[in-house]
């Protein structure tokens, strides 16, 4: 073994170890691999950037704009509000929520799906009674197995299409390719789900109880008519950099100053708004020229007033401010909001707010400028924008990015022109017929995913230039004794643990050489294998950082992380073993 599949190993070591034992967002971390190959030799330049070329990672970003073009026009919202109807019973609840998602999440990039589904959701578990914590998981692991029916499903199967194509030089597989094994384990996988899940989930909803007050955790205060405190600014005043609260909002008159600036005046009888410890309201009334509220018969943010939204957020892997405390993330500079209150593992986090430092998953409770959710819509800061307001969506276009969707899916899938040029397509018609504007198909963009993906192309490359994935993949032989059916269990088995604890791209991209390099030396069909891999890189079901739509029901459905782990395990394993005996059953593995 030479010096270079040497380094091979070592960064791919060290690029594992980053991303499961560090917060280094996952594009930073192929970057850098990337970088490394290319500077040492290991890689040409243009070996290295080959990733963001492949047609699989264009076609993925296509994809964003058409999910995103369905989902501005209020596309998901025409389904969900003509399919929900009124069920009686749990199981009910379950199937009608399985169909729809399903079907969407086959054709469409499920985070969007997810997205607008979760606040339709909530609302419609307070009509028929039935907590959201026993819906939001079924819906996500929906759109899971609705992304394993077609090659557009997921960005994962598109971007082992396009490293197959650019590793065997073949022309990849069609759009229906993995239906055939899709199809059944989808029904497998729901009917598991309607059976078992009524026992596993848990019965009681506590993020809902977390943001219910606002009095838990919103305290208000006036500024004294004639006090000493009319005419300083808010800093001046000392009311920035309290310890146990800070300041969310100004009523004054008939107008609220939302996310308010250190340097606004205050006036006499002015009302704050502050988040925090309620009991530090004697810490306030302590500040001369502070006084109590005149009227506490009901909250000032309980008022409906058009200079402010409520807005539910979960937080996103790739959001900025995670690691820093809240006080420190500037959300008033960076987001045009303030937090009121955090909910993690299903419970509203006590004590002082400004110092609770922000993980991944997280449900913030923001008050915000209207332009907030808009302008957050397709950003990734956050996975769940949830406008707590009556915004009223506009569906007059829905029908029109239907028929595009149904146009790209049809032209690819019968072969008229392929999985590419029908995604470019059909994104410039979203934009063209106004189903989507420009502004939000740049945003609908998650660069972060685009880039992690590009890179990691190089990782998969250097591994198979160096001789390295040639070796792994001998050892996966000897290990498995040479027999097929072991080879292809230890494929989907180690796929699947790599999916739980980096990101499912990640796994696919890092084991397709591998697997490849195994398969050509027993003289083995690829076809089985490559299956195997996008199957086990979209069953993420064990835990709630596995897969993004789980991260994105973990806050509002009120879990704990015992519960993923309590559902998600046997899931797994019953998805595994079905898909691998579906596998086994309907492709040759010689």
């Amino acid at each position: 073994m030479d010096w270079q599949a040497s380094l091979s190993i070592l960064v791919t070591v060290a690029v594992l170890g980053t991303l499961i034992f560090t917060n280094v967002r996952p594009h930073i971390v192929m970057m850098a691999a990337l970088t490394i190959f290319s500077a040492t030799g290991i890689l040409t330049p243009s070996e290295a950037l080959s990733g963001f070329s492949n047609s699989g990672l264009i076609t993925v970003a296509a994809m964003f704009m058409v999910a995103a073009g369905i989902h501005a026009s209020g596309g998901v919202d025409i389904l969900v509000n003509r399919v929900l109807g009124t069920p009686t019973t749990l199981r009910s609840a379950m199937l009608r929520i399985y169909a729809p998602v399903v079907l969407l999440s086959g054709f469409l990039n499920n985070t969007p799906v997810v997205a607008t589904m979760i606040p339709a959701i909530h609302a419609w578990c307070q009509k028929i009674g039935i907590s959201p914590s026993r819906l939001m998981i079924p819906l996500s692991y929906s759109a899971i197995l609705g992304g394993t029916l077609t090659m557009i499903g997921t960005s994962t199967n598109l971007i082992v299409n396009g490293q197959y194509q650019t590793l065997t030089g073949s022309d990849g597989f069609s759009l229906f390719f993995i239906t055939l094994i899709g199809i059944p384990v989808a029904i497998a996988g729901g009917t598991f789900m309607l059976l078992f899940f009524p026992y596993l989930l848990p019965k009681a909803n506590q993020q809902k109880e977390a943001f219910t007050d606002l009095r838990e955790f919103t305290l208000e205060v006036s500024v004294a008519t004639d006090g000493p405190l009319v005419g300083k600014t808010v800093q001046e005043a000392g009311l920035r950099n309290l310890r146990r609260v800070y300041l969310v909002e100004i009523e004054r008159g008939d107008t609220v100053l939302t996310a308010v600036s250190s340097q606004v005046t205050l006036q006499g009888g002015d009302r704050l708004v502050f988040a925090g410890e309620t009991q530090a309201i004697s810490q306030l009334l302590r500040i001369n020229g502070i006084v109590p509220s005149c009227t506490q018969d009901e909250t000032a943010l309980s008022k409906s007033r058009p200079e402010r939204c409520l807005v539910e957020a979960v937080v996103s892997p790739h959001c900025a401010a995670i690691g820093q405390a809240i006080r420190d993330a500037r959300f008033r500079d960076r987001y045009g909001a303030v937090v009121l209150a955090v909910a993690r593992n299903g419970e509203r986090i006590q004590g002082s707010l400004g110092t609770i430092k922000l993980q991944a998953g997280d449900t913030l409770l923001l008050e915000a400028r209207p332009a907030f959710v808009s302008r957050q819509r397709f950003n990734r800061d956050f996975l769940l924008i949830s406008d707590l307001g009556k915004e009223t969506p506009q569906h007059d276009r829905a029908y029109l990015a239907w028929g595009i969707l149904i146009a790209v899916v049809g032209a690819a899938g019968l072969g008229i022109i392929n999985m590419l040029d029908a995604s470019l397509i059909g994104a410039g018609l979203m934009i063209v017929t106004g189903c989507l504007n420009t502004n939000q198909a740049e945003r609908s963009l998650d660069l972060t995913v685009l880039i992690t993906i590009a890179a990691s192309f190089a990782l998969g490359a250097a591994l198979q230039k160096t001789g390295v994935a040639a070796m792994l993949a001998e050892n996966i032989a000897l290990l498995s004794d040479y027999k097929p059916w072991l080879m292809l269990i230890l494929t989907y088995v180690t796929v699947s643990i790599l999916t739980e604890i980096i990101t499912n791209n990640a796994a696919a991209v890092l084991m397709l050489p591998i697997t490849l390099e195994m398969t050509d030396k027993l003289g083995l069909a690829h076809e089985p294998f490559v299956l195997a891999i996008m199957m086990a890189a979209s069953a993420s079901f064990a835990t709630p950082l596995g897969y993004q739509t789980n991260l994105m029901v973990y806050g509002p459905g009120g879990y704990k992380f015992s519960d993923f782990l309590r559902v998600g395990i046997p899931m797994n394993i019953f998805v595994g073993a079905f898909t691998i005996a579906v596998i086994w059953v309907l492709f040759p593995l010689t």
